[in-house]
């Protein structure tokens, strides 16, 4: 977390209040049905007092190729099918470890 001081709060990260998405959110905000890809208006309808932080895509990114790096070094088959999915094939990890 970026910003200590939002630690336990409902807080939602995204797009504008009107056109936006919710991209993540907290897992106070989550108590109130929010979550990911929902229209930032119906999670500010949902959970009101909640608050909004804007993504940094860069930030993202950066994190997300951490994850990847990971995976890639244990997994032995495993697809990126977006910048925060994966498939993995775990096959016969059970020996591995």
């Amino acid at each position: 977390m970026n910003d200590p001081s939002l630690a336990g709060k409902a807080v939602i990260v995204g797009g504008s209040r009107e056109r936006g998405v919710v991209t993540t959110c907290s897992y106070e905000a989550r108590k109130y049905g929010v979550h990911s890809a929902m229209p930032m208006k119906k999670a500010l309808q949902l959970c009101p007092h909640a608050i909004l932080v804007r993504g940094t895509r860069g930030q993202y990114s950066k994190f997300s190729n951490w994850v990847t790096d990971i995976i890639a070094a244990k997994a032995p088959k495993f697809q990126k099918a977006s910048i925060d999915e994966f498939y993995l094939d775990l096959t016969g990890m059970d020996k591995f470890f």
